[in-house]
Order: structure tokens, then sequence, then C-alpha cells
């Protein structure tokens, strides 16, 4: 259905544990995918970024999330006592697999949560196939 590939993104958390020390630093953009009867769905955690903030494209079953945090504060006479919260712009990519239907997608976004529900295609489904036995009457079996 989904299909996960980002060596890079690996190598580059890998890299950061190792040199900075921080083995237990959450993803930028943490995301749960599953399968719920006939539509996949995949949700990002996303606090304090702004639904005008975020990007959604699709190029040949490529799923490309793109988001946005700004700092809070919009005044440059801040001086920040404590900054844990990571700021700037976060992707992350998708590889959908030939059995969902990329033309579909619908997006929406509550508390911080962007959701995905992505439908299965049709050709994906299983369907009913009818045997001709001969001269009797066609059967039916499930596929």
């Amino acid at each position: 259905m989904l299909m996960r590939t980002d060596a890079f993104r690996e190598f580059d958390r890998l890299a950061q544990q190792v040199f900075t020390g921080t083995w237990s630093r959450p993803a930028a953009m943490p995301m749960d995918a599953y399968r719920e009867s006939d539509t996949f769905v995949v949700a990002f955690d996303l606090p304090g970024v702004s639904p005008d903030a975020i990007e959604l494209n699709v190029e040949r079953n490529v799923l490309t999330v793109k988001a946005e945090r700004r700092p809070a504060t919009g005044t440059e006479k801040v001086e920040m006592q404590v900054a844990e919260r990571p700021l700037g712009v976060f992707s992350r990519q998708l590889f959908l697999g030939d059995t969902l239907d990329a033309d579909r997608i619908d997006a929406s976004y509550d508390a911080g949560v962007l959701t995905l529900r992505i439908p299965v295609a049709e050709k994906a489904k299983p369907r009913r196939i009818e045997i001709n036995a001969g001269a009797s009457a066609p059967k039916q079996i499930d596929a």
C-alpha cells in the first residue's frame, strides 16, 4: 500500500544522534498510517503550524507534504529564554503504491493534525468473477 524509503533521512537522524548526543529527539513531522476498510489513512502531527503554511503535492505516486512552522513571536525585540520547538520548513515524502487512488486524496486539518484519506483503487479491491462451466449455468466464485 504505502512504501517508505528515505535513506538520507535515516542517515541524517543517525548523524545527528552521534554528533549531538540527542538519542531520543522525535521527528519533526511524526506520522501514523493505517488502513480503515477501503481507505488508507495517514495522520501527521503538525502542532503550531497554520493551515495556510501546509502544502500537499502528488506527482507520479509520490506524495509530498511540506509545512512551515514560524516563530510565535512577531517582533525582533524578543529575547528567547528557551527555544525547544523546531522552526522552519519540514518536508516528508510518501511513495504511494499502485493500489491507492492518488487522484482522490482527501485532506483535513484539525487540532494540529493533518489527516489524509487515500481510497484504495477499484482495481485493488476484491471482486466476484463468473465461471462458465460448459453448457451448464454460470457459477460465481469470490476472488
